[in-house]
């Protein structure tokens, strides 16, 4: 979870603000991911199958990872 401003308006420390970047970074490729399956329709496929999503999000994973290694 991202550390939020203090309410007295004070700045964030550095190391939160560094966090929080990582935090935005790894969510964004999350959420890449959900996209992609809604758009491939993967989970609305695989929604009554015992390890279906599990399958589904491990595959689409590395082959977006496929993707960005070139």
């Amino acid at each position: 979870m991202p550390y939020r401003r203090p309410r007295d308006g004070s700045e964030l420390r550095a190391w939160q603000h560094e966090l929080n970047t990582v935090h935005k970074r790894v969510r964004a490729c999350v959420e890449h991911v959900f996209a992609r399956m809604k758009w491939w329709n993967i989970l609305r496929n695989c929604r009554r199958k015992r390890d279906g999503v599990h399958h589904a999000t491990h595959g689409i994973a590395l082959m977006h990872n496929l993707v960005i290694a070139g």
